[in-house]
């Protein structure tokens, strides 16, 4: 058996691409306040694009409002403007150094057009994952062609990594299935 095969390497870049689908559906606002939902904004501060959570204390003080303390005082038109143009659609309002952001009610228009949204980024996770599985393939299928391999166990090979693969699809399907329930039911 050849050292260029790695299941457990095909199994992390999977892994690594659910975690990414994971990590979008956290920006997806579901009409409940949650400082995961600060993580896709960047602010221009110091002269770079730096996360707000570097540059603030970011809490959720009830279930419709997120407060974020800035540090620095400089920071706070540049924090308020990153969260307007985050794409997440929230308004926050300057208190001295806290900006209050409050968490409007989604409605049905807008629940429709989060459950697209999160179709979109589980489908490009889908994606991902058969890209990583087609990798696999090649590097057997030439393993196979170059003789390091014998077809029995380019057979068994490839088995186990359409396995691997249903597996991460039914895992990113179900993580779908509860992320577009979640949007259409708060």
């Amino acid at each position: 058996m050849s050292s260029e095969i790695d299941l457990n390497d095909l199994k992390r870049r999977m892994k690594g691409a659910i975690e990414n689908l994971k990590s979008e559906f956290v920006g997806l606002r579901t009409g409940r306040a949650s400082v995961n939902l600060m993580d896709p904004v960047m602010v221009d501060a110091y002269g770079s694009q730096m996360p707000l959570n570097q540059i603030a204390t970011i809490s959720t003080p009830d279930a419709r409002m997120i407060s974020v303390q800035v540090w620095d005082k400089s920071m706070v038109s540049s924090a308020e403007k990153a969260i307007r143009n985050a794409g997440l659609g929230l308004n926050p309002v300057t208190d001295g150094q806290t900006l209050r952001v409050p968490i409007p009610e989604l409605n049905e228009e807008r629940r429709a057009e989060l459950t697209k949204v999160a179709g979109k980024y589980a489908e490009q996770t889908r994606i991902a994952v058969r890209n990583v599985r087609r990798d696999g393939m090649d590097t057997i299928k030439r393993l196979e062609k170059d003789s390091e391999i014998s077809q029995d166990e380019q057979k068994s090979f490839s088995d186990r990594i359409q396995k691997l693969t249903d597996e991460m699809i039914k895992e990113i399907d179900l993580l779908s299935d509860i992320k577009e329930n979640e949007i259409m039911h708060i």
